[in-house]
């Protein structure tokens, strides 16, 4: 009994090892979610921003695209580090395995962050010059809104 329970805090040790770079992954979550808050963002401020009816009605379906997209993407990102993690379970793992798996990871988050820039070109196309500074204002405003959390995570950082 005390060998599994040994064996299960070195299998604990080596995750958390393996996986304690928060910072990379919340940076990255928190870019993805600009991209989403965009949209979503142009939706709530649609009068402010001098939307027609037309492009709200076109921007919807793309917002709820995006946001399904994200959901999708997060799952199948925690799926191929959980397929890490199997790997990595034993002391002698297959370092083949393992590169492989983390490629995958890699070919996961380059093709979302690109489908996420693809929404977010064509959702642009759809603004005016007017419409497109009034959004870029918006973010700036709220990114001014996040600076205090954002502080938090770099003094987080520093040694």
């Amino acid at each position: 009994m005390k060998i599994l329970s040994s064996m299960a805090f070195i299998g604990s040790l080596v995750f958390l090892l393996a996986f304690s770079v928060p910072l990379p992954a919340s940076a990255e979550m928190m870019e993805m979610d600009k991209m989403g808050e965009m949209m979503g963002m142009c939706i709530e401020h649609a009068e402010m921003m001098g939307l027609t009816d037309d492009q709200i009605m076109k921007i919807k379906p793309r917002h709820s695209d995006m946001q399904k997209k994200h959901a999708r993407y997060k799952a199948d990102k925690k799926i191929a580090e959980i397929e890490l993690m199997d790997i990595m379970d034993v002391k002698d793992f297959d370092l083949e395995k393992a590169r492989s798996a983390v490629k995958k990871i890699a070919e996961i988050k380059t093709a979302h962050k690109l489908e996420m820039l693809k929404s977010m070109k064509e959702m642009r196309t759809m603004l005016t010059e007017e419409q497109f500074k009034a959004m870029k204002k918006m973010m700036i405003m709220k990114l001014g809104e996040k600076e205090p959390m954002k502080m938090k995570m770099e003094m987080m950082d520093k040694p």
